[in-house]
């Protein structure tokens, strides 16, 4: 177990901002993720669990604590079912199960960041959620001091949240169990309209695997949302703000402030999201309230390829890039009335 004082952890984010560590420690086995964890606890130090590092804006002031990164090892394939042990890179466990002929996470390429990361944010893009081939998720429980294991069922997965990340101080994600589909060496079906348009087929067809992950992984690198260190484009955290899940009241009231602002033909992206609920578009949002691609002059910029991911030029401090995020929150609810909210975790500091 490595251990580092007064540690930069700008480098260990996709956005490279944030000040250093009081401590960090590099974990490789359960054991020693469970011991520093323990350790932390029962001292009273604060501690930032880090996994892959893509949804993470942490202070130019740093963390007062003990940083612990979780670079466990892991890839266990029996059958159908798939084991990961957290730190595994979770765009490479992507590739494998595609080069396995296994379905069900093959639209989840190019996703940066770590498999234990995926439960907790219930990880999800082009028509597929990790909430659907999640079986279990093992977990050291910091209140009982136990590991346990959490049945798909017990993680109230819904978009975007869980209950890992409805009390992010209780769980430590250590591996994530999946059951994948064995259909021939061909895709789940295809969910999502783009995706579908991209391969030339029909929604709900089945696509040979690796097309799949080749079509996702080419419309993400289109937006910007695959890292590249050389390209200060994809400096980001992927998707800085979440889709707006509305009441049917209030997605009236919205589509009402719509037509005032863009004329009476205008109508907003909307999306079922359950009984009584509307899922809108944060892109179109900070689109038609004037954020277009590339918008800023400073050293945090929106995206030249897609208006919904915030980055860093090369040069930016945090501080930057959430006076630029404060600004399009700000702009979007004068715009229409909805209040955005940021998907990467913040660290010492809030919008």
């Amino acid at each position: 177990m490595q251990e580092l004082h007064d540690a930069p952890l700008a480098p260990l984010t996709t956005f490279r901002l944030g000040g250093p560590a009081d401590r960090l420690i590099t974990a490789t086995t359960d054991a020693e993720v469970i011991s520093a964890v323990r350790e932390a606890d029962d001292s009273g130090t604060p501690l930032l669990l880090i996994g892959g590092g893509s949804n993470l804006v942490i202070g130019d002031k740093g963390f007062a604590g003990t940083a612990l990164v979780i670079a466990t090892k892991g890839f266990a394939l029996d059958g159908t079912q798939l084991e990961l042990a957290a730190g595994e890179v979770w765009t490479d466990a992507v590739a494998r199960t595609v080069e396995a002929g296994l379905a069900g996470i093959e639209c989840l390429a190019g996703i940066p960041g770590s498999a234990g990361a995926t439960p907790i944010q219930n990880v999800g893009a082009y028509g597929q959620e990790v909430s659907s081939t999640i079986t279990e998720v093992v977990a050291y429980d910091r209140v009982t001091h136990e590991t346990v294991t959490v049945a798909n069922a017990d993680c109230v997965f819904s978009y975007r949240h869980s209950r890992f990340k409805a009390d992010p101080r209780r769980y430590v994600v250590l591996r994530v169990r999946f059951e994948l589909e064995d259909a021939d060496g061909l895709s789940a079906p295809i969910k999502y309209a783009e995706t579908a348009r991209t391969l030339g087929v029909e929604p709900g067809d089945r696509v040979p695997l690796a097309a799949a992950r080749e079509a996702v992984l080419k419309l993400r690198s289109g937006k910007g949302m695959v890292l590249d260190p050389e390209d200060h484009d994809t400096w980001s955290a992927g998707s800085f703000f979440t889709n707006p899940i509305l009441t049917d009241e209030d997605f009236a009231v919205f589509h009402a402030r719509v037509r005032e602002r863009l004329g009476d033909g205008a109508v907003p992206p909307a999306y079922p999201a359950g009984e009584g609920r509307t899922k809108t578009s944060a892109a179109w949002l900070i689109d038609k309230a004037g954020f277009t691609k590339g918008y800023g002059t400073g050293p945090a910029r929106i995206s030249t390829k897609h208006t919904l991911a915030l980055t860093n030029r090369g040069g930016a401090t945090t501080e930057d890039l959430l006076a630029l995020a404060r600004e399009v929150v700000a702009g979007v609810r004068d715009a229409f009335g909805i209040t955005l909210v940021n998907e990467p975790v913040t660290v010492g500091v809030s919008l």
